[in-house]
């Protein structure tokens, strides 16, 4: 009898059941090893450890990921596909409208959001021992980023700023922001507030003299 419209064909719901539980536990262990990694340090975690903190056996675990540098790769992949998309809007163009002030803030703000909500970015990335399988991904993710800010510099400076100057700005400015951002991720609460405040206000004195009155600029 043909299958009619509305049916549920059981061979075929069952690989969709399957591969949704999987990813549910997938998911899973990614923040179970996030929290480890946060706690201990990529180095001294295990696997057992990660399984623990999911609530699941080592055995459930391996069915997943063969050893914990797997999961961190799979952690890492995922929140550099997050961070594309954050800085894509934290570096969008900005309006001539818009004070420079505005405009570090908001790009600030943006940036620190992400690495406060996953601080495990940062202790993967930038532990003892940042795991093999995902240093040229990051290190791709770094050139791309400062490629972006030499981007926006580039329309923010005056016309026909030197390419080495421009590159230069831009490595400072990066240089500040997560210079200041292990010092954010260390506080909580109305401390942390004030350390995010301080690197907004080193990166507007430093782009002020360098930007002059090229933003915030009205409509006639």
């Amino acid at each position: 009898m043909p299958e009619q419209p509305g049916d549920t064909a059981p061979g075929k719901e069952q690989p969709r059941r399957r591969q949704a539980r999987g990813e549910r536990r997938i998911q899973q262990l990614l923040e179970a090893a996030a929290s480890v990694f946060c706690t201990t340090g990529y180095t001294a975690a295990s696997t057992n450890a990660i399984a623990r903190e999911a609530g699941v056996s080592p055995g459930t675990l391996y069915q997943f990921f063969p050893n914990k540098e797997a999961i961190a790769v799979e952690l890492g992949g995922r929140l550099m596909h997050d961070l594309r998309n954050t800085y894509g809007e934290a570096l969008a163009p900005i309006d001539p409208g818009t004070s420079l002030t505005d405009a570090v803030n908001a790009t600030v703000d943006r940036l620190t959001a992400f690495n406060t909500e996953h601080p495990v970015f940062f202790a993967l990335m930038h532990g003892p021992d940042v795991p093999g399988g995902i240093t040229e991904a990051h290190d791709a993710l770094h050139s791309n980023l400062l490629g972006r800010i030499e981007g926006l510099l580039a329309s923010l400076l005056p016309p026909g700023t030197d390419q080495a100057h421009i590159t230069r700005t831009a490595h400072v400015s990066l240089g500040i922001y997560k210079s200041g951002l292990e010092l954010v991720l260390s506080h909580e609460g109305a401390e942390r507030e004030a350390y995010i405040q301080e690197i907004k206000n080193v990166l507007t004195r430093y782009l002020e003299p360098l930007v002059g009155d090229r933003l915030g600029r009205t409509a006639d």
